[in-house]
């Protein structure tokens, strides 16, 4: 691939959307005796665990339903969808109510943390479900937990802290940038609540403090008022991945309210998290740099993750087409070049997980706690959207 031809990418990403990705998950990920999706997967898609991940069961019921919303009311998707909704409203939710993180087979709980990540996905999930099927229960669940996570986010004391000491009292990029997408999924359904407010409040949160431009970088973390913590590792960490991630997040808005500045902020996001994170020796992207070019705080440092590159693929889709500038199809062609030579497996469908510094094969898995039906068909689906304009837009000229 020379240039961004729209049309054939296109053609190849929806290939690989119906006829290989979807087929791993519906063929081997759905549980049709207890409900849910086992996503613990070898290549071949054999099950190397029955435990369900419950950020997977939310991110699960979204993507299908989401493909089911938006690609043709297919019947096979809505079905799969049905299986992780009921198998999340069932069990996966404690008597406190927030979601539990793991559960067994037959749905009974393993493991709960401190964070709400997996009531995040459970109301992206719920949500995306209420649009498919208009079943008012699943819209009041994607309420109810959408207020978990608003209330864990902003009441002080909700989340216990990871940290002891003051020395220590630092703010996450995280919360800022998840809750970005999760309240443009439920601003979609529900008109009871300022979610756009609760966008800009993040995203200003996310271009004036945990980017710094005169670093070259989105932190990971910074101080409660968004001080540079240089003197930890923590302080220091940038996730190229995430940066890239928030930056598409925060484009995806800019451009929907024709904001040029808010734009412009996820551009920069976009430039310098590619600059920071890209392997000039091997290629591929960095899990996580330091932005001093110290040693990475985390020991993975130098792994290549699937996902990161899911994210850049569609960022840098979304900058071509809101901007026109070569550059972002040229970084384009560079990653997808990188990615679907080593991530996608033509033999058995799906992507790679994970991958050695020098772009080899670090382990067989094609799912697991952290990687399930989400990043890669969220990025082909969203890319064959972008795609489809970029194409509407040419043929306009």
């Amino acid at each position: 691939m020379k240039t961004l031809n729209a049309k054939n990418l296109t053609a190849l990403y929806k290939r690989d959307l119906f006829d290989k990705v979807m087929p791993f998950w519906i063929n081997n990920a759905i549980d049709h005796e207890y409900g849910g999706y086992m996503t613990w997967l070898d290549r071949d898609g054999k099950i190397i665990s029955t435990d369900k991940p419950v950020w997977m069961q939310g991110r699960g019921v979204w993507t299908f339903s989401r493909l089911f919303n938006e690609f043709g009311k297919n019947d096979e998707y809505l079905e799969a969808a049905v299986q992780g909704y009921r198998f999340l409203k069932n069990y996966c939710k404690d008597s406190d109510g927030r979601m539990f993180f793991r559960m067994n087979r037959e749905g009974n709980p393993v493991m709960k943390r401190r964070y709400v990540f997996s009531d995040v996905f459970a109301a992206a999930g719920f949500a995306e479900y209420y649009r498919a099927t208009e079943d008012e229960e699943a819209l009041e669940l994607a309420k109810k937990s959408f207020r978990t996570v608003y209330d864990a986010f902003n009441v002080p004391g909700a989340i216990p802290p990871k940290y002891q000491g003051e020395m220590m009292n630092f703010k996450a990029h995280s919360p800022s940038m998840i809750i970005i997408d999760l309240c443009k999924t439920m601003r979609a359904v529900d008109d009871t609540f300022d979610y756009t407010g609760i966008i800009n409040d993040s995203c200003r949160l996310i271009t004036k403090s945990f980017y710094k431009p005169e670093l070259g970088c989105l932190l990971e973390n910074t101080g409660p008022f968004g001080e540079y913590m240089s003197h930890i590792p923590e302080g220091r960490c940038v996730n190229p991945g995430h940066a890239i991630e928030s930056a598409w997040f925060i484009l995806e808005e800019a451009m929907e309210q024709n904001n040029m500045e808010l734009q412009e902020a996820a551009l920069g996001i976009l430039d310098d998290s590619l600059e920071i994170g890209w392997d000039r020796e091997f290629g591929g992207l960095l899990y996580f740099v330091d932005s001093e070019g110290k040693p990475p705080y985390a020991l993975e440092w130098d792994m290549k993750l699937w996902w990161p590159h899911n994210e850049a693929l569609y960022a840098l889709l979304l900058a071509f087409h809101a901007t026109g500038n070569p550059k972002y199809s040229e970084w384009y062609e560079k990653v997808h070049d990188w990615s679907f030579a080593r991530f996608n497996d033509e033999e058995y469908g799906e992507w790679f997980g994970y991958l050695h510094r020098d772009g080899s094969l670090a382990s067989s898995v094609k799912g697991s706690v952290w990687k399930g039906p989400f990043h890669v068909p969220r990025f082909y689906l969203k890319g064959i959207q972008v795609l489809e304009k970029i194409k509407s837009a040419k043929a306009a000229d």
